[in-house]
């Protein structure tokens, strides 16, 4: 039985402690690491040394998982399903703490086996003790040589640089074979807190006079240090956080050349894409309005749109995007971000690649296919769809495109690439795609289909 808060907290290493928790919240819960992260640094009000510790070994630990999971067999002697999953996890932070923090091996040791102690009881510390002594006799590229002896070169890849073999397969399908490696690569690095601000309502200079940095791509971006909510544009809504992904897409259906018309934001949530958006539609004197099928979801779409006056020209709607309550031909510009397995996120979710089956992308086909059709259904003849995904497998961007285009006579495939000039290295075909270690976003995927 795990000692009750109260007791385990005192003595505990609170940094530590909390990635503990968070991590057991993770596995137990199905809980999003983000989220949980988040949340308990509120809750314990760490200081700032601490919370830096227990974010590092949280969010590293999550991303490098299935590789220290190995390594915790070769060490242990046994398979992990005959260990208890709380002591799994306190060893999968001891790991994360030696192998790539560099703790110093006595101190990881150490502060694991205490932190076994207060939270699972001590029955458990002799193992972990002699477990983490053994992790710690190697370093991390000794443990993915041995352990790699035998593999073929996708699974010694996949070892090297943590993630599943069905990830580095599809990588190795989309990229040319001298990027693979710092494609997957890029996905364990920690992406830099990027903003958008919201046009019409702030501009980047103000941002940067508050001590952000420009943006690489986006001309609404701006990277900072620390929390976003010291800012007052933040504060009031009027610039949020966004990868600058994020904004490109956004950026190309806002400069492709389409009718007058209302503009619609058709599988919303929770509003980073409709924050801009609505600032470009209000700007040229068009309606906007944004749907999503879950409450909770568009009350955070609300919320991103809280900065712009009630002035009745932004409408968020509850709405299921593949049966619209609006009449066909409705608006100019249709974005379409539609469900999608999120691996070109995997940055930011590092849970993610350990959760995904590769059956999960075949899975939500058939809602990707329909929402394209209901978007292409939505916009007026003359107007344009723009179909986004966070994810750069085939499956679910060019496939699920060609699909529907290939099926209808009355729509045309646009150069999207060419609506973002500034943006190098970016065309796959008619398709955008970006990569964290070509453009440092998340890996997002975007089509621009013209109705005729």
């Amino acid at each position: 039985m795990t000692p009750p808060a109260a007791t385990r907290s005192r003595g505990t290493d609170p940094g530590r402690l909390l990635a503990f928790d968070a991590l057991r919240e993770v596995h137990t819960k199905d809980a999003y690491a983000n989220l949980v992260l988040a949340r308990l640094l509120r809750e314990r009000h760490l200081d700032a040394r601490d919370a830096a510790f227990a974010t590092e070994l949280f969010s590293g630990t999550c991303r490098m998982q299935g590789s220290y999971d190995v390594i915790i067999e070769a060490a242990a002697g046994r398979g992990l399903a005959s260990l208890q999953p709380a002591v799994v996890d306190l060893l999968r932070l001891g790991a994360h703490q030696a192998l790539a923090m560099r703790v110093p091996d006595r101190a990881t040791v150490s502060a694991t086996v205490d932190l076994a102690a207060a939270t699972v009881g001590r029955r458990v510390t002799g193992l972990i003790n002699a477990v983490l002594r053994k992790i710690t006799a190697r370093s991390y590229d000794e443990w993915v040589t041995e352990l790699g002896d035998g593999l073929d070169a996708q699974d010694r890849l996949a070892l090297r640089t943590a993630h599943p073999r069905w990830i580095v397969d599809a990588y190795a399908e989309l990229l040319p074979s001298a990027e693979v490696e710092n494609a997957l690569a890029a996905n364990n690095s920690q992406p830099r807190t990027t903003l958008a601000v919201r046009p019409g309502l702030a501009d980047v200079d103000e941002l940067l006079q508050a001590g952000a940095q420009p943006g690489r791509w986006s001309p609404y971006a701006a990277t900072i240090t620390g929390d976003p909510g010291r800012l007052p544009a933040v504060r009031e809504g009027r610039a949020g956080v966004q990868d600058e992904g994020s904004q490109l897409v956004a950026l190309a259906l806002s400069r492709v050349e389409a009718d007058a018309g209302p503009w619609l934001d058709l599988c919303a949530g929770p509003g980073g894409k409709s924050a801009l958006l609505a600032g470009w539609a209000g700007g040229r004197g068009e309606l906007f309005v944004a749907g999503d099928p879950a409450p909770h979801r568009a009350a955070l779409v609300r919320s991103a749109l809280r900065g712009y006056p009630d002035d009745g020209r932004r409408l968020v709607v509850t709405a299921d995007g593949t049966r619209p309550p609006w009449p066909e031909r409705t608006f100019a510009r249709v974005l379409a971000d539609v469900p999608c397995s999120g691996l070109g996120a995997l940055r930011r979710r590092p849970e993610s690649r350990w959760r995904r089956q590769p059956e999960a992308i075949e899975d939500l086909q058939p809602l990707q296919r329909a929402l394209l059709a209901s978007a292409i259904g939505s916009v007026r003849p003359g107007g344009v769809v723009a179909y986004v995904t966070c994810s750069p497998h085939h499956r679910e961007t060019a496939e699920v495109v060609d699909e529907v285009v290939q099926s209808r006579t009355d729509v045309e495939l646009l150069d999207t690439p060419a609506l973002l000039p500034e943006v190098s290295d970016a065309a796959r075909g008619r398709y955008l795609q970006l990569w964290p270690h070509r453009h440092g976003t998340d890996a997002m995927f975007a089509a621009l289909i013209r109705r005729h």
